[in-house]
């Protein structure tokens, strides 16, 4: 009878004996502990365009908690791709900030607001948010500068919006121009096991309303939740100090 070692070819063996020394070199990196909480616990990142203004800025460096909505096949880095579904599996909430990846690419990650879950039906009438129907409560706050922000100069301003969703989530969108492109949308009804993200800039956002591009995100695809600015520098490239800490 062949024993199962006469069949190896040499190069085979080489190969092994090479891949068993990479996994010793690699043991004690994997299980070092800033591997450890980058992997499992929070994941930095920044933040390259002005789509999350106000509430995040060009120049932010934030947290984002793998652990939020379980573990899957983009929480980790080189995953194999036939991995799918979630382990410890928890959906998010209306007004999370998450990190995901789009069906469309993959090898990107983008920051947006969770406002629809499965089953519901959204829709934009006028800048407004319409969820299940219904008008979002939004209070209309003091005008500020939006300079870059909304493509223009920097002594144009900007509407901005306290909005609150049903769960009570509140925070601040902009409104660059009256009834621009994304103002005024036919109805998306969230498919199941996915959900619908819109920038808090809402003029200048590519997210689930341009179904092109980004569309219905499947939850499988969610890379962690926001929860922090741990750093942010201004356009002069000095610390910005007051954003520092904040939390969602």
């Amino acid at each position: 009878m062949t024993t199962l070692q006469e069949t190896i070819h040499p190069q085979a063996k080489v190969r092994e004996w090479k891949a068993i020394v990479i996994l010793i070199l690699l043991i004690p990196v994997l299980w070092s502990p800033p591997f450890l909480f980058r992997i499992f616990l929070f994941q930095p990142f920044n933040i390259p365009s002005g789509s999350m203004t106000p509430t995040l800025v060009v120049g932010d460096y934030v947290f984002a908690a793998k652990y939020a909505y379980g573990y899957g096949r983009y929480s980790f880095p080189f995953a194999p791709s036939w991995i799918s579904g979630r382990f410890r599996a928890t959906d998010p909430e209306y007004g999370d900030v998450v990190v995901f990846r789009t069906p469309k690419d993959t090898a990107v990650d983008y920051v947006k607001r969770v406002v629809g879950l499965p089953s519901d039906r959204i829709q934009m009438r006028q800048g407004q948010l319409i969820l299940n129907d219904r008008p979002v409560t939004r209070v209309a706050l003091k005008q500020a500068f939006a300079g870059s922000t909304c493509g223009v100069d920097d002594g144009a301003k900007a509407k901005r919006w306290r909005e609150t969703l049903p769960n009570g989530a509140s925070y601040v969108t902009q409104d660059c121009v009256d009834n621009g492109y994304y103002d005024n949308t036919d109805v998306y009804t969230v498919p199941p096991g996915h959900f619908f993200v819109l920038g808090d800039n809402r003029d200048n956002s590519s997210d689930s309303r341009v179904m092109s591009s980004i569309g219905f995100v499947p939850m499988d695809n969610l890379v962690g939740k926001v929860t922090r600015i741990f750093w942010s520098l201004d356009q002069h490239g000095e610390p910005h100090m007051e954003r520092l800490g904040k939390v969602w």
